[in-house]
């Protein structure tokens, strides 16, 4: 398999500005484009190709609703974890874009599949969430190819989001995700232009 010289770059570059979008422009999101990440999820690696990733459409008013309530309760208790400065960032950080977002999916991870026929995961039960996280992840890139922004919003109780979407107990959520248009481009992580954290280089290799 040979790519273009210039694409380790460009995939750098992708990389680079995926970034969890918080900002949106409330434009729609054409339908094509959308589908078009949703057929990325049929690459994506799973353990015992089990796919356990089960993804729910929130777009009534109702139920939009009824997760930004989960989301600004779950954010007050948050704040209540933290004092003195780091409180008042806190305070002052927008962690999600569920007000504005065009489209919001809920990505669950179906415990109970019997696709795979529980291959990989007898031992490791986890690898399911842990497949539905790389969809996730794969998914992105293929939205931010396609100029769209995405957010992960976590903090949200996940038993009363699958409660409130009305989903199969089996069902454990992975992920909140906000996408359309961002308001702006940046390659540097919010978080991190306001201080909360600062991001490390290259990881070391422990020898063994």
């Amino acid at each position: 398999m040979r790519f273009p010289d210039s694409f380790p770059d460009e995939l750098a570059r992708l990389m680079r500005l995926r970034r969890d979008v918080r900002r949106f422009r409330t434009d729609p999101v054409p339908e094509p484009v959308l589908e078009r990440c949703l057929d990325s999820l049929a690459s994506a690696p799973s353990v015992g190709l089990s796919q356990p990733w089960r993804l729910v459409d929130v777009a009534s008013p109702a139920a939009r609703q009824a997760m930004r309530a989960i989301f600004s309760e779950a954010n007050a208790a948050a704040l209540a974890g933290y004092d003195g400065d780091q409180a008042r960032l806190y305070a002052g950080l927008k962690l999600s874009g569920m007000d504005r977002a065009p489209v919001q999916w809920a990505v669950f991870c179906d415990e109970e599949t019997e696709q795979g026929s529980g291959l990989g995961a007898g031992t490791m039960p986890e690898m399911r969430r842990y497949s539905v996280v790389c969809a996730v992840m794969q998914m992105w890139l293929a939205a931010r190819a396609e100029g769209l922004g995405m957010g992960w919003v976590s903090i949200l109780d996940p038993g009363k989001v699958r409660d409130g979407l009305a989903v199969p107990a089996s069902w454990r959520l992975v992920a909140y995700l906000c996408i359309g248009w961002p308001e702006t481009e940046d390659d540097c992580p919010e978080l991190e232009r306001l201080g909360w954290e600062h991001r490390h280089p290259r990881p070391a290799l422990v020898p063994r």
